[in-house]
């Protein structure tokens, strides 16, 4: 993965739902953001994907697990073996619902004396977005999901950067520190003889904030695309085609209309999905039932790199 500190890439270890097929692993992602590397899921497999597609997996910073289906934590346990084995000792972050801790508990009692790092693991109880992992460039929140357990969703994005102040002005005005400072708050400048100088013509926000979301596994609700509203790229699972709705609601899981329905009402930048059903694995089946509704909907593919 790139090394580049304003990196915000994606790539996907693992497109399918409860069972592998000959493509397809299960659910996991890697997101490299602003030289943090977290990791998303952790179906059975993933570190042997991380290895496949390079992603140096002591790099870890946190992983975020949804909920504990095994298509999303079987592969969690011998992931940890392997950085014990390797000798890492930074401490790793993991935030997964309340249910995850007995799970943790056990492979520690019997795992755990060959880790020298430290497992931070912190329990998902919220019932809206809250942020739980901040620094000076990115937060991230997590959220609840509608699948019958326990099971959150996440949001990654790029802080607000302060505005830059064209060097041109600074010139022209003759700009003082203090008021440097003003325009890099976004404010105009006001001086004692009364004359402005208006922050939208001496300054400029340097990029557009990027964010990224994650939701699998889900069943559609009403509040999920206001808690999406304007990500740049969303993840959303599209286990079943159309014509399995009724499968869908009963196992709550979402189909493909129903998921480009919250990327419409939500105003995203692109749809990617995936979590796609054994029986039917045709993705360019789903990728044209989403773009009827969301056309800038992609079908995801293990392997593929996205640049958010």
């Amino acid at each position: 993965m790139s090394n580049n500190p304003n990196t915000f890439t994606l790539t996907l270890l693992g497109t399918a739902s409860a069972m592998p097929t000959g493509d397809r692993n299960q659910s996991a992602q890697a997101l490299s953001v602003h030289g943090r590397l977290f990791l998303i899921d952790c179906g059975e497999g993933t570190q042997y994907w991380m290895v496949q597609e390079h992603i140096p997996m002591m790099k870890l910073d946190s992983i975020f697990l949804s909920h504990i289906h095994g298509d999303h934590v079987f592969g969690i346990f011998g992931l940890l073996s392997t950085l014990g084995m390797k000798g890492r000792q930074t401490p790793l972050n993991i935030f997964a619902p309340p249910n995850f801790g007995p799970l943790l508990k056990f492979f520690l009692s019997y795992y755990g004396d060959g880790l020298a790092f430290e497992i931070r693991y912190t329990p998902l109880k919220m019932k809206e977005p809250e942020t739980i992992l901040e620094s000076k460039s990115i937060l991230v929140q997590a959220f609840p999901l509608n699948h019958g357990i326990e099971t959150f969703g996440f949001r990654i994005a790029e802080k607000e950067p302060p505005f830059n102040v064209h060097k041109d002005a600074i010139a022209r005005y003759g700009l003082t520190l203090t008021e440097i400072g003003t325009l890099k708050r976004g404010e105009d400048v006001l001086r004692t003889d009364g004359s402005v100088i208006p922050a939208s013509e001496a300054a400029y926000k340097p990029f557009v904030p990027r964010s990224y979301a994650y939701c699998s596994d889900t069943s559609p609700f009403p509040e999920l695309a206001g808690w999406l509203q304007g990500t740049t790229v969303i993840y959303h699972e599209t286990t079943y085609l159309e014509e399995y709705a009724d499968l869908g609601a009963v196992r709550h899981h979402s189909t493909t209309l129903q998921a480009a329905q919250v990327a419409r009402e939500a105003g995203v930048g692109k749809l990617l999905i995936g979590h796609y059903s054994s029986r039917d694995n045709n993705c360019k089946a789903y990728e044209a039932e989403c773009r009827t509704v969301f056309p800038e909907t992609f079908a995801t593919s293990d392997g593929d790199v996205y640049e958010i």
